[in-house]
C-alpha cells in the first residue's frame, strides 16, 4: 500500500513537472535589449572570426552570449558589472580546464572542484549561482577547441574580449536602464492601492508583503547608480512601506473606524482615495512624468463641511494618513537634494566578500540544501563527463554540459527544467542538424545563423526554459560548425548524450534527495520567531519610542517578511515534490500560518498607534520580554516536535492591564488582540 502511494506521489510530481517543463509563456524580453546582446555576439564572432579563424570566433562568440545572458539576469546590480564578472568567471575556468585537460583523471577532478564550488555559489543568491553555472559549461566544452596553452590563453583572452564588449554596449547603448526598478516600485503603491481598495469592503484583508520586498531591494544601489537615479525613484518607497500600517489601523473596527455608519462610510471615502493616489504613483513612476491625481480624491482628502467625522485614535490615524499621502505627491513632483542624496547602499564586492564566507560557512552541514546540491552536481557533472569520454560518441560534453545547466538545489527546479531542457535540445538540435546537412553552409554563414539564434533566444528568455533550450541548442550547434566540430556527427549523437545528462541529474535526485517538504516545521518555527520579535519590537517602542527603537522595529519588521517569504517559498516548492510527511498537518500548518500572520497584522496595529501614544508605559517592556521569549520557545518547540504552550503570554498581559501604570487604552487594547492572536496560535498548533 505504501509502495503504491509512493508511486502515485512521483506519478504526479512528475506529471506536474513535465507540464510546467513544456509550458512556453507568451512573454518576450525588451526587443532593443536582445538586439543588443546580439550585435554585442556579431561584433565578437565576426572579428575574431575574421582575426583568428572559426574557433577563435567561437570562444569569442561563447564569451558574449553568455555574458550577455548575465545582463537579463534578475538582478538589480549595474548591467556592466554583471557582464564583465560572467566573462572573467568564463575566462579563468576555460583556461584551467584547459592546461589539465589532457590528463583525464586530473580533469575531471578540477570539473568536480569547479561544479562544487559553483553549486556552493548558490549561498550568495540565485543569480550568482547560474552565473557560477555557466562558467563551468563554457568550460566543459571549450577545452575542445585549444591545440596548445598558448592557444588556451588566447581563447580565455577572446572570451573575456566578449564580455568586454557586451559592457561596452550597455554603458554606450543603454536601454531601459531604470526599468527593473521603475517596475518594482511602481508595483510596490499598486499593491498597496489594490490592498486599501480591499479594506474597503475586508476591513482584516490579507496584505502580500513581497512587492514592498522587492522594491525595498530595488532601492538598495551603488553610489553610482544613486547620483543618476530618476527623482521619482526616491524616497517615496519608504512612504508607501509607512501607509500599510495607517491603512489597516484605519480600516480595523477594533482601533480605527466603527464598523457602521458615518465613520465607516468616511473611513471607505479616505481608503477610495489612497487607492487612487497610489495608483497615480504607480503611474508617473512607470512613466517618469508627474503624478496625475484625479481631483476628486483630493477632495475626499479634505474635511467634510459638516466637520471631523472621526474621532480619537480613528482621526489621529486618518490625518497620519492623509499626511503619508499628501508626501508620496511631492515626493513624485519635487527632486531630491542631489547634494546628499539618501539611499540603501548596496555592498561592494569587498563587502560580499566577507558575507560570502559567512554564508558559507553556515551552509557547510549535510542538511543544507545548497551543501547537498554542491556534492550532488559535483558527482553528477564528473560522472556524466568521464562517460562522455569513454563512449565512442561525439559530443560527450553535452552529457555534463546538460547536468550543469538544469541541476538546481530543489526537486521542483531540477526536474522542470530537466523536461525542459531535454525537450528543447531534441527540438534545437534537430532543426540545425537538419540545416547542416541539407545547406552545408560557409562558416561564417554559420555565425550569421548564430547570431540570429542567440537574439531569438535574448528576446524569448522570459518565455519558458524550453523555448530557450531550443534556440541556445541551434546557436551551439551553428557556432560549432564554424569549425567543423558538428558535421563530424550526428544529431542521434548529440541528442543521446543530452539524454544521458537529463537521465543521471534526475537520478541523483531521487537517490540523494534534498526535499523541501522536511524542511516546512524549521521554516513555520523561524517565522514564529521573527513575529515574536516584531512584536517585541512594537511593544518596546512604546515604553521608548527613541530613533533606536524605531530602527529596532524596521529591523524587526524585515526580518519577518523574509521568514514569510521563506517558508511562502518551501511550501511551494514542497507541493510539487513527491513527499507528503512533512512533521505537520497540512491544517495545522494553515492554521499556525494563519495565527502567525494574525500577531504579525496586531503589531502593525501597534506601530500605527506609537506615535498617538502620550505618556510612560512602564509595562510595555516587561509585557514585550515575555512575548519575546515565549514566541521563541514555541518556535524550538515546533522544530522538535514537542507541544507548545504559550500560556504565560495571557498571564503577562492580565498583570499589565490590572497594573492601572498609566498606560494609554489604546495601548492595553492593542495588547490585548495581540494576546488573542498569540493563544490562537497555541490552539492550531494544538489542534
Amino acid at each position: 500500500m505504501a509502495s503504491s502511494a509512493s508511486g502515485s506521489a512521483w506519478y504526479r510530481s512528475l506529471k506536474t513537472a513535465t507540464r510546467s517543463g513544456l509550458t512556453v509563456e507568451r512573454a518576450t524580453n525588451q526587443p532593443l535589449a536582445a538586439l543588443r546582446g546580439a550585435l554585442g555576439v556579431a561584433i565578437a564572432l565576426f572579428g575574431a572570426l575574421a582575426l583568428g579563424g572559426p574557433a577563435m570566433a567561437t570562444s569569442a562568440a561563447l564569451g558574449a552570449q553568455l555574458a550577455g545572458m548575465a545582463t537579463f539576469q534578475r538582478s538589480y546590480r549595474p548591467r556592466p558589472w554583471l557582464a564583465l564578472a560572467t566573462a572573467l568567471a568564463l575566462s579563468v575556468s576555460t583556461f584551467v580546464g584547459y592546461v589539465v585537460s589532457p590528463w583525464h583523471p586530473l580533469f575531471l577532478t578540477v570539473l568536480a572542484v569547479w561544479a562544487f564550488a559553483a553549486g556552493m555559489a548558490w549561498v550568495a543568491g540565485q543569480t550568482a549561482g547560474i552565473l557560477a553555472s555557466m562558467a563551468v559549461t563554457v568550460m566543459i566544452v571549450a577545452v575542445t577547441l585549444p591545440a596548445s596553452v598558448p592557444e588556451a590563453a588566447q581563447h580565455a583572452g577572446v572570451i573575456a574580449a566578449g564580455g568586454v564588449i557586451q559592457a561596452l554596449l550597455v554603458v554606450l547603448w543603454p536601454v531601459d536602464r531604470w526599468g527593473a526598478h521603475r517596475e518594482a516600485l511602481a508595483e510596490a503603491c499598486a499593491s498597496m492601492a489594490d490592498y486599501a481598495r480591499r479594506l474597503r469592503h475586508d476591513p482584516f484583508a490579507l496584505f502580500d508583503p513581497d512587492p514592498l520586498m522587492a522594491a525595498r531591494e530595488a532601492a538598495m544601489v551603488t553610489p553610482g547608480q544613486a547620483r543618476s537615479r530618476p527623482s521619482e525613484l526616491a524616497g517615496v518607497r519608504s512612504l508607501v512601506e509607512r501607509l500599510r500600517p495607517a491603512l489597516a489601523a484605519l480600516a480595523d473596527p477594533r482601533v480605527g473606524a466603527a464598523e457602521e455608519g458615518r465613520e465607516r462610510d468616511r473611513a471607505r471615502e479616505l481608503l477610495g482615495a489612497a487607492a487612487e493616489i497610489l495608483d497615480a504613483a504607480a503611474r508617473s513612476i512607470r512613466s517618469g512624468e508627474g503624478a496625475q491625481v484625479p481631483e476628486r480624491a483630493y477632495r475626499a482628502l479634505a474635511i467634510p463641511d459638516g466637520g471631523p467625522v472621526l474621532h480619537g485614535i480613528a482621526r489621529h490615524t486618518a490625518l497620519r494618513l492623509i499626511g503619508l499621502l499628501a508626501e508620496v505627491t511631492d515626493a513624485l513632483d519635487s527632486p531630491v537634494d542631489d547634494d546628499q542624496p539618501r539611499y540603501l547602499r548596496r555592498p561592494g564586492v569587498r563587502a560580499l566578500l566577507p558575507l560570502t564566507v559567512a554564508a558559507v560557512k553556515r551552509h557547510w552541514t549535510q542538511r543544507s540544501p545548497v551543501m547537498r546540491h554542491a556534492v550532488r552536481v559535483a558527482v553528477v557533472v564528473t560522472l556524466a563527463e568521464g562517460l562522455g569520454l569513454l563512449l565512442p560518441f561525439g559530443h560527450g560534453y553535452w552529457a555534463a554540459m546538460t547536468v550543469m545547466m538544469i541541476m538546481r538545489p530543489e526537486f521542483s527546479q531540477t526536474y522542470t527544467r530537466g523536461v525542459a531542457r531535454l525537450a528543447g535540445t531534441v527540438v534545437g538540435v534537430g532543426l540545425a542538424s537538419v540545416v547542416m546537412v541539407l545547406a552545408k553552409p560557409a562558416p561564417w554563414v554559420c555565425g550569421l545563423l548564430a547570431v540570429v539564434a542567440v537574439g531569438c533566444a535574448y528576446l524569448s528568455m522570459r518565455a519558458g526554459y524550453m523555448a530557450l533550450s531550443a534556440l541556445v541548442s541551434v546557436y551551439v550547434v551553428f557556432l560549432l560548425s564554424m569549425d567543423g566540430l558538428v558535421v563530424r556527427y550526428t544529431a542521434e549523437e548529440r541528442v543521446g548524450m543530452t539524454l544521458l545528462g537529463g537521465l543521471l541529474a534526475f537520478a541523483a535526485y531521487a537517490v540523494w534527495p534534498t526535499w523541501q517538504t522536511v524542511r516546512l516545521p524549521d521554516r513555520l518555527a523561524d517565522y514564529i520567531d521573527a513575529a515574536g520579535r516584531y512584536a517585541a519590537a512594537g511593544l518596546d517602542a512604546f515604553g521608548d519610542p527613541s530613533p533606536r527603537n524605531r530602527r529596532a522595529l524596521r529591523d524587526a519588521l524585515l526580518d519577518h517578511r523574509q521568514a514569510r517569504a521563506a517558508l511562502t517559498a518551501t511550501e511551494a516548492s514542497a507541493e510539487a515534490e513527491p513527499v507528503r510527511e512533512r512533521g505537520l498537518r497540512p491544517s495545522q500548518l494553515a492554521d499556525a500560518r494563519a495565527a502567525v500572520s494574525a500577531i504579525g497584522r496586531t503589531t502593525m496595529l501597534i506601530e500605527a498607534h506609537v506615535p498617538a501614544a502620550e505618556g510612560e508605559s512602564p509595562g510595555a517592556a516587561a509585557f514585550a520580554a515575555v512575548v519575546r521569549e515565549q514566541l521563541a520557545h514555541a518556535a524550538q518547540a515546533v522544530r522538535v516536535g514537542a507541544p507548545v504552550d504559550i500560556t504565560p503570554v495571557r498571564d503577562a498581559f492580565s498583570r499589565w492591564s490590572e497594573s492601572e501604570d498609566g498606560t494609554p487604552p489604546e495601548i492595553i487594547f492593542d495588547a490585548s488582540i495581540l494576546t488573542e492572536a498569540v493563544t490562537g496560535l497555541q490552539d492550531a498548533l494544538a489542534s
